[in-house]
């Protein structure tokens, strides 16, 4: 899978996508991320990629010919395959597992990152197929959130992860948050590990697991919980 993102500062990008399992499925070919310096296509001799707002109003905005001319010299680069556009944007769809699933059929996902006050709405018109948000916050550009999408949807690509379970028994993936865990060792200042996890008992464990998860849910996001209990009914507690 190829990401390529459209960005006034590369380095931030590359720092956090260049390293631990993102950066290690890169290095072996599984996924691309490729970072385009939106100034670098500016016509003007001053490098500027921004302007005033049309009726006035506080702040910058990102102006149109550098982000259209940047993101026409990356589409050409790109190979065949099914492809879409996305803007990090507070106005888009708030993303989560879901949409990390639907992005992960893709073979190009192409990122625009905002900064200022943002972007000419023309732009967006033009090439972007749609805004995602990552919360209801206010960050200081679009870089964060892009990372922060291409590592939830890079982790489903096959290869990414050494295993499938990797992603689908965890926290939000399975439609619960995960069960709490413990390593060794057995006791660290008077807390013990919990027996059950002792016993070698899967069956026992499992259930054990399971039941920690219903219970955080049901705690801590009822949202989850009541889609879950729709479909699974409580089980017993194995105590």
């Amino acid at each position: 899978m190829r990401f390529d993102i459209l960005t006034l500062f590369p380095e931030q990008i590359d720092a956090v996508l260049g390293e631990s399992i993102i950066g290690r499925a890169q290095k072996s070919g599984v996924i691309s991320v490729f970072t385009h310096n939106i100034r670098d296509y500016t016509e003007n001799k001053h490098k500027k990629v921004d302007d005033a707002p049309y009726g006035g109003g506080r702040g910058m905005l990102m102006a149109t010919q550098p982000i259209c001319d940047c993101f026409d010299a990356v589409s050409k680069m790109q190979g065949e395959g099914k492809s879409r556009v996305i803007y990090m944007s507070p106005r888009g769809r708030i993303f989560n597992h879901s949409i990390a699933k639907e992005l992960s059929e893709y073979d190009n996902l192409t990122i625009l990152c905002g900064h200022y006050e943002g972007i000419d709405q023309r732009v967006i018109d033009e090439i972007v197929d749609e805004e995602i948000s990552i919360g209801d916050y206010v960050l200081t550009g679009g870089e964060l959130p892009a990372c922060i999408l291409v590592d939830a949807v890079s982790r489903l690509i096959d290869g990414v992860l050494s295993d499938e379970s990797c992603y689908e028994d965890e926290s939000i993936a399975s439609g619960l948050l995960e069960y709490p865990q413990y390593t060794r060792p057995a006791v660290f200042r008077g807390k013990e590990v919990p027996e059950v996890l002792l016993s070698g008992h899967h069956a026992n464990i499992e259930a054990w697991r399971l039941e920690r998860s219903i219970e955080l849910t049901r705690e801590r996001r009822p949202d989850l919980y009541d889609a879950y209990i729709k479909i699974h009914p409580p089980k017993s507690k194995v105590k």
